[in-house]
């Protein structure tokens, strides 16, 4: 059990079994259920997440009431990097956008073990700097493109992320992964279904069609996608 949960995580993979026997004593798996808060902007967080299934939604929560997602992290990272590597208090608010599980550390744990490995403390950057620069590609490419390239980009990278290809994605969290309003979403959304990229119906959502949704989307998603693989792929 622990080796699959171990290989089921891109960062716990990547440690060198030194670095992982750090933090094994301290690992504990839970569920995480649709739409639970993890931590909410402004508040500290307490605890590293890693997950094995599901996929958690940075989301910045504006004054009138709008939510946006900046981020998105699934199987291939964790939540809490640069937390651990200063300060925890939330920038943003942590929730489950897909269901699923991870195992979890307290934070100063984390935060012991990495001081006292340097190999640790790189890779906890990396996978930050990773997480930043989906940040920044996503608030240019909500400002510059298509509501249409910009929903295909989101599917694509949360199938990437939850390694499904059903979704279950209401209209409302759809807006939020693409800073749209609900009325734009189901126009989309249409439109998607109608070249057969996707089905959708209720919230339910199967990609039938990658190759055609990775024609729709924008660059971001293969932007993004290489500075993960540059960042995280040989480290």
């Amino acid at each position: 059990m622990e080796t699959m949960v171990r290989s089921s995580n891109g960062f716990l993979s990547a440690l060198p079994a030194d670095d992982y026997e750090l933090i094994r004593p301290h690992l504990r798996t839970v569920d995480l259920p649709h739409d639970a808060v993890l931590v909410e902007s402004g508040e500290t967080l307490k605890r590293a997440y890693f997950l094995h299934r599901g996929v958690i939604s940075l989301v910045v929560k504006l004054a009138k009431g709008e939510h946006v997602q900046v981020a998105m992290i699934g199987r291939d990272s964790l939540l809490g990097t640069l937390s651990t590597m200063g300060d925890a208090c939330a920038l943003n608010t942590a929730l489950v956008l897909i269901p699923g599980l991870a195992s979890v550390m307290d934070l100063d744990r984390l935060r012991i073990a990495a001081d006292q490995s340097s190999t640790l403390r790189t890779l906890l950057t990396r996978h930050g700097l990773a997480v930043y620069a989906q940040v920044q590609q996503t608030a240019g490419c909500n400002a510059a493109h298509p509501v249409e390239a910009r929903l295909a980009r989101c599917l694509l990278h949360t199938h990437d992320l939850s390694g499904d290809y059903r979704l279950l994605l209401t209209q409302e969290a759809m807006a939020q992964m693409i800073g749209a309003r609900r009325n734009s979403v189901s126009l989309v959304a249409n439109t998607l279904q109608q070249a057969n990229f996707i089905h959708y119906s209720r919230g339910h959502i199967q990609i039938v069609n990658l190759d055609g949704l990775r024609q729709t989307a924008c660059e971001c998603y293969a932007i993004v996608k290489a500075q993960y693989d540059r960042l995280l792929g040989a480290h």
